[in-house]
């Protein structure tokens, strides 16, 4: 697979990343052997970049990711998550003791002395962005992480961090169908040469090989209390993802290839972390990085799914508490 940079002092990485949110079983019901499996195929695809957080399963994914390496005697790049407080309310807490004590928790289930990404996974309002980049500067100094980043934050949280100490990657939800961060954050990480980590860039497996079906989600699938999932809103985005399905065939490719080499046009500083937990679904993504899109096919894709498309917002209000908005 195609290399791209972690971040200006970062390592190198796949071009296409691993998201492993649904290890923990946010998507339904799932086990070890299927996570297992699934980061099985990853690595034979050429995927070094895993990405998970302490809350994914309150420490299942990490746990589960740990026991990949020391079975299989693999050590990808690893990116983990902390700052949510479980409630209720749940809240977020970037103070220094909240971020260590959750910083440890993470090194022992995965198994390793250090990472080599660590995110602020919300940003605390109370918490000013330079005292965050100190704390995270300071882990960096022990050795504990290689780098840090920031997630679902604005440019202007990013601009302040940055200056204190280099923030390395900013992960943001960014897809064919949430474009938000085109309003200035993409532009401002490559400016400042941190990479952009798109997270959800299959749009929660609405951009998957299959015609989606709300119908047949378990019960509790987090999906289920997004706006875009439900009643009309969700009939309508299914009128726009034919069109492109379509598309895909006509390219003879898989739909999410296509949704991922769209991701990665973007910039050579993107690096997009599809999520599954499912070996056939990252099967899906082979050859993503390699499939050069034409300018009659970008423009199709505007065409057919153009800037602010999508019927319903992203998160329900409860779950965009904690997320920076900006425009």
């Amino acid at each position: 697979m195609q290399q791209r940079q972690l971040g200006a002092d970062g390592p190198m990485v796949s071009a296409i990343g691993l998201g492993c949110l649904s290890f923990g079983g946010i998507f339904g019901a799932t086990d070890s052997n299927a996570s297992l499996r699934a980061m099985d195929q990853a690595w034979d695809q050429g995927i070094t970049l895993f990405d998970t957080a302490n809350v994914y399963g309150m420490g299942i994914s990490e746990s589960v990711i740990g026991e990949w390496m020391r079975t299989r005697g693999h050590r990808p790049v690893l990116a983990t998550k902390a700052a949510f407080v479980n409630g209720p309310p749940r809240r977020v807490d970037n103070s220094a003791a909240h971020l260590r004590a959750e910083l440890e928790g993470s090194l022992r289930r995965l198994g390793v002395d250090h990472v080599d990404l660590f995110y602020a996974h919300r940003r605390d309002p109370a918490c000013p962005p330079e005292e965050l980049a100190e704390t995270m500067a300071a882990l960096i100094r022990e050795g504990k992480i290689g780098g840090y980043g920031l997630s679902e934050i604005s440019p202007g949280t990013l601009r302040r961090a940055h200056t204190v100490h280099p923030v390395r990657a900013v992960q943001n939800e960014y897809s064919l169908w949430t474009r938000q961060p085109e309003l200035g954050l993409i532009a401002a990480c490559a400016e400042l040469g941190v990479a952009f980590v798109p997270f959800s860039p299959l749009a929660r497996g609405a951009l998957g090989r299959d015609a989606f079906d709300v119908a047949v989600l378990e019960p509790g699938d987090f999906r289920l209390s997004i706006p875009r999932f439900q009643g009309r809103d969700w009939a309508l985005n299914q009128q726009r993802l034919d069109g492109f399905r379509t598309l895909a065939a006509a390219r003879g490719v898989s739909v999410p290839a296509l949704a991922l080499a769209w991701v990665l046009a973007q910039g050579d500083h993107l690096i997009p972390i599809p999520g599954t937990r499912i070996a056939a679904h990252v099967a899906d993504w082979d050859g993503a990085d390699r499939l050069n899109l034409t300018g009659e096919d970008r423009a199709e894709i505007e065409r057919l799914l153009p800037r602010g498309w999508a019927h319903g917002d992203r998160y329900s209000d409860d779950q965009a508490r904690t997320v920076e908005r900006y425009s």
